[in-house]
């Protein structure tokens, strides 16, 4: 078994970046602007959109979020996990 000590900081950040670029690359393949996507999932602004994208200040898209997005882009979840 491995030991969750060794995972680092940077490793978890750098997933989560990576989760926020696929989700936009996907987003702007369907043709949805931010706030289009903010809206079908349930807010009112992109401010969750536009930061969780970027990973502005450590802000990154949960598993509910993550969930939404995949049914509202028609995609399987797992695409956002890919490099």
């Amino acid at each position: 078994m491995r030991d969750i000590e060794q995972l680092s900081d940077e490793y978890i950040e750098n997933i989560h970046i990576q989760i926020g670029k696929n989700v936009k690359k996907i987003r702007e393949k369907k043709g949805l602007t931010q706030l289009q996507l903010a809206q079908a999932i349930g807010h009112k602004s992109v401010t969750i959109i536009s930061r969780a994208e970027i990973c502005y200040k450590g802000q990154h898209f949960n598993i509910e979020h993550l969930s939404k997005i995949a049914y509202v882009l028609e995609v399987d979840i797992c695409d956002f996990f890919t490099q």
